[in-house]
């Protein structure tokens, strides 16, 4: 049963991209709020599917420490469902994202329209330059700016691996570090297609004040994303605590 759902909620979700590319696609003649509209309406739609079709259920926590203005948010990387769900309580989010995926219908067009930042991975320290660059004009214009400090998607176990670019950011935005643990990758796995019904939940944590040096900031966002992330994926929550935001299709 697990497998019929799993398939039936990849055909959902591949559905929904063409639903909304091309149904909607005059939205990026319109403004930025337009294509975020329609990003934001995508993701609620793909969290509604994930839930009654494949019985996964999303939960938002910590939403205290949500950002709403300009600001930088590191999240932990296990699933695809990472790049999805934070557009749901977001208000207007911008994902560090690969260039390769710039030319893909629905993510590559939207991306675009709504300001994504690409980063060539193959090209050094360009690439962080080019990323600062763009960081900071985003951040002018009131945007939380979304990175995963592993750059790809890491199986559950796996050895951390941050990578420079945050601390790029960190160092050269001078502003302060909302880290966003999750156990998505034990319900989307960063590998296949099977989803495994259950909670997933995003806890976004007190945040990681600007100025601190290179090496305490990363040590402290290590420990602070992983041990958050360790403690969801040994967690068995029977039912949903209260003040979390559970529906994230509503509205």
């Amino acid at each position: 049963m697990t497998t019929v759902r799993s398939l039936l909620f990849v055909a959902w979700l591949y559905l929904s991209m063409v639903l909304f590319a091309v149904g909607l696609s005059p939205a990026m003649l319109g403004p930025h709020a337009a294509a975020m509209w329609v990003i934001r309406n995508w993701a609620r739609f793909v969290l509604f599917g994930l839930r009654w079709i494949a019985g996964v259920r999303v939960e938002f926590r910590g939403l205290e420490h949500r950002p709403t203005g300009p600001s930088l948010v590191a999240g932990k990387h296990q699933s695809m469902l990472d790049i999805v769900a934070p557009f749901a309580v977001l208000p207007d989010a911008c994902f560090v994202m690969k260039k390769e995926l710039m030319p893909l219908p629905f993510i590559g067009w939207f991306a675009w329209k709504s300001k994504m930042i690409p980063v060539d991975r193959s090209a050094g320290s360009k690439a962080l330059k080019d990323m600062v660059r763009h960081a900071r004009a985003r951040l002018a214009e009131d945007r939380q700016i979304l990175i995963f400090p592993e750059g790809t998607r890491q199986p559950i176990g796996a050895a951390p691996d941050y990578k420079p670019g945050i601390a790029a950011l960190y160092r050269d935005l001078d502003v302060a570090c909302v880290p966003m643990a999750t156990n998505s990758g034990e319900h989307w796995p960063a590998h296949g297609f099977r989803r495994k019904p259950g909670l997933v939940v995003f806890e976004f944590l007190p945040a990681i004040p600007a100025g601190l040096k290179r090496a305490e900031f990363m040590a402290r966002l290590e420990t602070e994303l992983e041990g958050a992330s360790g403690a969801l994926l040994g967690a068995r929550i029977a039912s949903t605590p209260a003040g979390v935001y559970a529906n994230p299709t509503a509205g």
